[in-house]
């Protein structure tokens, strides 16, 4: 059986009271699994992450960080921040970031090497929007988003890096890429990455709507190593069953 990463991305959702039975059965659930599970949960709950969590089958995170240290940027979180509450993950170029926060590729890729620096694993998104889709761009927009983001790194760095596909047009509209477009695009991806960065066994998730409905249509397919997963997460039944989900 494939062994496969699936990773929760909480968005700005939840709240203590949910949060304090949630992570206590997710831990439990993580612990009967042969997957690799994580979460990537809002600043205010990594306290509460790094306690309930720390030690457990779960990894934990952030949703985004800046690439400086310190300084006067109100309202930032820095990885050395990160890094006191013991963060395992963090999710950088989300395309909401990119879209709501016009995040560039250049800022990804300091983010990107600021959390290879501390220890920190990024899940780096990239993805293309249904105008660009139409246009015959998106195989030109992955490239540019990838390379930008790996600008400068080695090797050894690329190859730490948890990587996510995130087809814009198919996030919150309901609407999922079909198994064979996902795979399409991440086994574009790897090939991108192994030919410009020597990274032949680089991980990739799909994050498009991943639901227990199509779960096991998308994470089957071969270049596909799990999901990094949006609205399903908040519902521990739906998560548990992707938690569970077994391919070859």
């Amino acid at each position: 059986m494939k062994k496969l990463y699936l990773i929760g991305n909480m968005k700005m959702n939840m709240s203590i009271a949910e949060l304090e039975p949630y992570f206590e059965n997710i831990t439990t659930i993580a612990s009967q699994s042969s997957n690799v599970v994580g979460v990537c949960v809002p600043y205010v709950y990594l306290d509460m992450a790094q306690g309930m969590l720390n030690g457990s089958k779960v990894l934990y995170g952030a949703q985004n960080m800046h690439f400086q240290d310190s300084g006067a940027y109100t309202g930032e979180i820095s990885a050395n921040m990160l890094e006191d509450f013991g963060c395992d993950l963090v999710v950088l170029g989300h395309s909401e970031r990119r879209a709501y926060f016009h995040e560039s590729d250049e800022e990804i890729n300091l983010k990107v090497k600021k959390a290879l620096e501390k220890g920190i694993t990024p899940i780096l998104c990239f993805g293309e929007t249904l105008e660009e889709r139409e246009g015959s761009m998106a195989h030109s927009v992955v490239e540019r988003q990838i390379v930008g983001a790996l600008a400068d790194l080695g090797e050894e760095d690329v190859s730490r890096i948890i990587f996510a596909y995130e087809p814009v047009w198919a996030i919150g509209t309901g609407v999922s890429a079909t198994s064979e477009q996902a795979e399409e695009m991440i086994s574009f991806a790897k090939r991108l990455i192994a030919d410009e960065f020597g990274v032949n066994n680089s991980i990739m998730l799909y994050g498009g709507s991943l639901k227990p409905s199509n779960a096991e249509d998308i994470l089957s397919k071969p270049s596909i190593d799990g999901g990094l997963i949006g609205g399903a997460c908040l519902k521990l039944q739906d998560f548990e069953q992707l938690i569970n989900t077994k391919v070859e």
